[in-house]
């Protein structure tokens, strides 16, 4: 299986757009009101709504009293263009049910402190959470609160907001505050022209993000199987980062979808790629997510540690995997003989040289790599065998996919069925997982 482990470097350190933005304003903003929406940059997918599971966070410090609902959006809240809310009101609920990380969460897996917010969206009626007011409090970066009233409210995203690469940017939707893509754009990018070399660091929390959806264009050169079918872009349906460092708490990303096929595309809900200082991940839930590798989260040269966190029934899309074979196939793309169109990670995937995975106190279960590819629950190839492999009080159950494990150093030699890796070393500890 060593050979599963080139998977396009030359393509990820090749993208580069720019996206600096003026210094966010001193003092406190509050946007309330409609500046005019922009229109949508894809189609609607009329897919149906996705349906929650019943968690409690765990691991996570709370902020305040909950009282926002556990799909984030009450009947009636709805506002800018989202023509239905629907939802429950009860408790919110993200994270790990039944267990977490015994040695703690790191500080950039807890809540940053939001009391003295550089801009407030909305004046305290559901109404005045506009996408304008959103994406004007985006544009200036820094920490970002909401006044939408008591009742949860969903804000429908008419165009991918766009992150400030030069400032730090906190979002905390305070257990209220939906976004949704509507299956028609990405919710957020982040988007440099460096490669790990950025300092900045989007935080989201206590934010439910839901129907974000790419619009792959750039396809993959026309050749018959088994040589590469589908798409070179679309990572990331609700969040993709390039060149930035990002830390998820107390989250829900549900029902988000990025390309649906290629052997170098993926993150249904996120996908980072080339971070310096990588993605922490704590107390949050990903449900229902797809695209052709990492179902739900991806990285690609990102250093990935998960806290306390939920991962189920996401799906990998793609199938046959990857792998550089020109006796099967003699078209190139990406500067490979490329055959198979992805399907690896049903929930997460990592890719790159000398990056670490860590997972601690999570829960993976019933989510599904694609046909012919690896890694139901993780996705981990290290491309160097530079990188290490951390798994603690961790459960992955009923995933599937093909697997393997490789490691160079350590008696620990078998992660399971439900991961596929080449890593430096490999560490288990008070986990179950499936086929062990």
């Amino acid at each position: 299986m060593q050979g599963r482990t080139n998977f396009a470097v030359a393509i990820a350190i090749a993208i580069a757009s720019s996206g600096c933005g003026d210094a966010p304003a001193s003092g406190v903003t509050s946007f309330g009101t409609e500046a005019g929406s922009a229109g949508s940059d894809g189609d609607a997918s009329g897919a149906s709504a996705s349906t929650t599971v019943a968690t409690s966070s765990t691991g996570v410090a709370d902020t305040g009293p909950s009282s926002a609902g556990d799909s984030g959006a009450g009947p009636g809240s709805a506002t800018d263009g989202s023509d239905d809310g629907a939802g429950d009101t009860g408790e919110w609920d993200a994270g790990n049910p039944d267990g977490a990380c015994a040695s703690g969460v790191p500080p950039l897996g807890e809540p940053v402190d939001t009391s003295s917010p550089t801009t407030v969206v909305g004046d305290g009626s559901p109404d005045s959470c506009t996408h304008a007011a959103l994406a004007a409090a985006v544009a200036a970066g820094g920490i970002i609160t909401f006044a939408c009233g008591d009742a949860p409210v969903t804000i429908a995203i008419a165009q991918t907001l766009q992150l400030r690469t030069d400032v730090d940017t906190v979002i905390d939707g305070g257990r209220r505050v939906t976004l949704d893509g509507r299956h028609q754009v990405r919710v957020l990018a982040f988007e440099s022209p460096d490669f790990m070399n950025t300092e900045t660091r989007v935080t989201l929390q206590q934010l439910r993000v839901i129907g974000g959806k790419t619009s792959p264009v750039e396809a993959i050169p026309q050749a018959p199987p088994p040589c590469s079918q589908g798409y070179n872009d679309g990572e990331g349906g609700a969040l993709y980062m390039r060149d930035g460092n990002l830390s998820i708490v107390d989250c829900i990303f549900e029902d988000n979808d990025g390309a649906p096929l290629g052997p170098d595309t993926g993150g249904g809900a996120i996908y980072v790629v080339g971070s310096k200082h990588g993605m922490v991940i704590a107390g949050s839930t990903f449900e229902g997510n797809r695209a052709s590798n990492a179902a739900a989260v991806g990285g690609l040269f990102c250093e990935l540690q998960i806290f306390d966190s939920l991962f189920v029934g996401n799906t990998a899309t793609g199938s046959g995997a990857n792998d550089d074979d020109p006796s099967q196939c003699d078209a190139m793309n990406n500067g490979q003989n490329e055959i198979g169109s992805g399907g690896n990670g049903g929930a997460i995937y990592s890719d790159g040289a000398s990056v670490d995975v860590t997972l601690c106190g999570v829960q993976i279960a019933d989510n599904d790599a694609g046909e012919g590819a690896f890694g139901g629950g993780l996705f981990f190839t290290s491309n160097d065998f530079g990188g290490d492999l951390t798994i603690r009080d961790t459960v992955m159950m009923g995933n599937t996919g093909g697997h393997w494990t490789v490691v160079q150093m350590g008696s620990t030699t078998d992660a399971g069925s439900a991961v596929g890796t080449n890593c430096r070393s490999l560490t288990i500890e008070n986990s179950t997982l499936q086929g062990l």
